[in-house]
């Protein structure tokens, strides 16, 4: 009789850095603002960020809006300090 090993808890992958290429996605309210708001802070985190790249999907009702972008993420702090600013503006609704 064999015993079975017990199923291991699954780890989120490892991120190796500097990550070319992360994406970041970015909810808020529909302004005229949000945009550059957002591209504004990311810019401060990832000097080389292009924000010509980013991509802007309007909610159905058009009251919210989505902005992709891809950054080359050179560490977790940098992550971590980008997310926090972010999520402190009340024009940012979540970030993934």
């Amino acid at each position: 009789m064999s015993q079975k090993t017990p199923p291991q808890a699954m780890e989120p992958p490892k991120i190796e850095f500097p990550c070319p290429d992360y994406p970041i996605k970015v909810i808020g309210k529909k302004s005229e603002q949000f945009q550059s708001f957002v591209a504004e802070i990311v810019q401060l985190h990832a000097p080389d960020f292009d924000e010509t790249c980013i991509t802007v999907q309007d909610s159905s009702k058009g009251t919210y809006c989505s902005l992709r972008m891809f950054i080359t993420a050179t560490g977790e702090k940098q992550l971590k300090d980008l997310h926090e600013q972010l999520i402190a503006s009340d024009q940012v609704h979540l970030v993934l």
